[in-house]
């Protein structure tokens, strides 16, 4: 029988769907989502803001522990695994990005491996299990994100992760732990009571944790779901409930079961190939064509001297507009920087961002000749903004290109090798060589993995040959 309720209809969907409802582009791309979560959040334990939370994670014991990535000898309880490994996900701001705007992988993939981690060992998760789960916690933040038509734009009051992330993590555990409609019902009013983070802590190390807090609240809004908690059973139906985040909250009933379509086969994600705020990978790929155009070698340097000023026509988004960032963090949130940065080196990387890179004095220089402009046809959408750079000369000539889609966005996704250098360069200043090899076998076969717990043990940094017996393929 199909719920009176959007609430209901959500979960009914969520203890609904199965393994068969899966397509084929859903699975390889969800498995691109997760070799690619799992890279960025190996290179985000090395991060300031990681340290900081995983030494205060430490507090915390328990008899039933996960993996916190990395590690060989530290687990932490799953709610702090999840929480621990989101924010190394999102330390860097490296995580993936959907439309409408969100971080979708992040805040549901920590939570589920971490989960995971807690059954007893004869009920084994297999990688199928993982597969669904991780895709219904995807599912259900595009869903809510389609709720409302100001979710569309880049967003400007509190920070998308914390709200719809929370519910896809809830939602994902209740899939893993097999919770019935009543108790679906129930995690996602749980869930909705620890939604929300204000935007204000962006370009800040509190912005990292938004997103482990979505892990870490979605997985104990699942676990108090299960042992019979309740709440509202009308949460996504109200004004009141996840229409508080919205003014112009309008919730809809999901597709039937038969045949589920699900978004991630309409809508692909962006995934980064340097750690910064999506915009600014528009900003990057103009500014470098532009250097091209300006410097007859790679290896020239810019002509700083003859530069008279450098213009950007962006989108308006007010926390990505900082002219003079002083932070990694700052930087990885500034149109400015990433323009004159590119300009400068000619690409962005990982290294773009250390203290050295920001501060020097030729950055400085050209910092102080840029200035942003917003044309009115250039809306503040992941789906539809581009970036113009122009670099006016001391002779009166300028240098102009335009970026409308950059390498890496769903219009243009990574390749398959570039997606695996990506995620061989992040892992690989963590883990040996063996355990990211074992990773990536893992993720592209995860469908038929019988026990995904051999993923947490890769994780950790042990090597394949120890765990040649434990990799099981169905």
């Amino acid at each position: 029988m199909w719920a009176k309720t959007i609430t209901g209809n959500f979960a009914n969907v969520i203890h609904g769907l199965n393994a068969n409802h899966l397509t084929d582009q859903v699975i390889q791309r969800s498995k691109r989502m997760i070799l690619d979560t799992l890279g960025v959040g190996l290179l985000g334990t090395s991060t300031e803001v990681c340290q900081k939370v995983t030494q205060y994670s430490k507090i915390y014991s328990s008899d039933i522990s996960s993996t916190i990535w990395g590690h060989l000898d530290f687990r932490l309880p799953p709610l702090y695994a999840a929480f621990v490994n989101g924010v190394a996900v999102h330390s860097m701001d490296f995580d993936d990005t959907w439309h409408p705007a969100t971080h979708p992988s992040g805040a549901v993939l920590p939570a589920v491996i971490a989960l995971s981690e807690a059954f007893p060992q004869k009920k084994k998760i297999s990688g199928l299990d993982l597969l669904l789960a991780f895709n219904v916690g995807i599912e259900v933040q595009g869903r809510l994100l389609r709720f409302s038509s100001e979710a569309r734009n880049i967003p400007k009051r509190f920070h998308p992760p914390t709200v719809v992330g929370t519910m896809g993590s809830a939602a994902a555990c209740a899939k893993l732990l097999a919770l019935d409609q009543l108790k679906c019902k129930n995690t996602l009013a749980i869930a909705a009571s620890y939604a929300g983070a204000p935007l204000a802590n962006a370009a800040t190390q509190t912005k990292p944790l938004h997103v482990g807090n979505a892990a870490k609240h979605g997985l104990e809004a699942a676990c108090l779901a299960s042992q019979g908690l309740q709440g509202n059973k009308q949460i996504l139906d109200m004004e009141s409930g996840i229409g508080a985040f919205y003014t112009d909250y309008n919730p809809q009933t999901l597709p039937t079961l038969q045949s589920y379509p699900w978004l991630l086969d309409e809508q692909d994600v962006a995934i980064k190939r340097f750690p910064a705020h999506l915009g600014t990978h528009w900003v990057a790929d103009a500014a470098s064509s532009v250097r091209r155009k300006l410097v007859e070698n790679s290896d020239d340097l810019l002509p700083l001297d003859k530069i008279e000023k450098v213009i950007l026509k962006v989108p308006e988004v007010k926390y990505v507009n900082r002219p003079s960032p002083t932070s990694e963090h700052e930087a990885r949130h500034s149109f400015q920087f990433v323009a004159c940065s590119a300009l400068l080196d000619g690409s962005m990387s990982v290294q773009s961002f250390a203290s050295e890179n920001v501060h020097r004095p030729a950055l400085r220089e050209l910092l102080s000749k840029t200035q942003l402009e917003h044309p009115p046809d250039n809306t503040p959408s992941f789906e539809s903004l581009y970036c113009e750079v122009s670099v006016a000369l001391q002779d009166g000539n300028t240098i102009s290109d335009r970026c409308d889609t950059f390498y890496g966005h769903w219009r243009k996704p990574l390749k398959k090798e570039d997606l695996e250098k990506k995620f061989q360069c992040n892992a690989s200043s963590v883990l040996p060589a063996e355990a990211a090899e074992g990773i990536i076998e893992t993720v592209y076969n995860l469908e038929k993995v019988e026990d995904c717990s051999v993923l947490s043990t890769f994780l950790s940094g042990q090597s394949s040959r120890a765990l040649s017996e434990k990799l099981c393929f169905l």
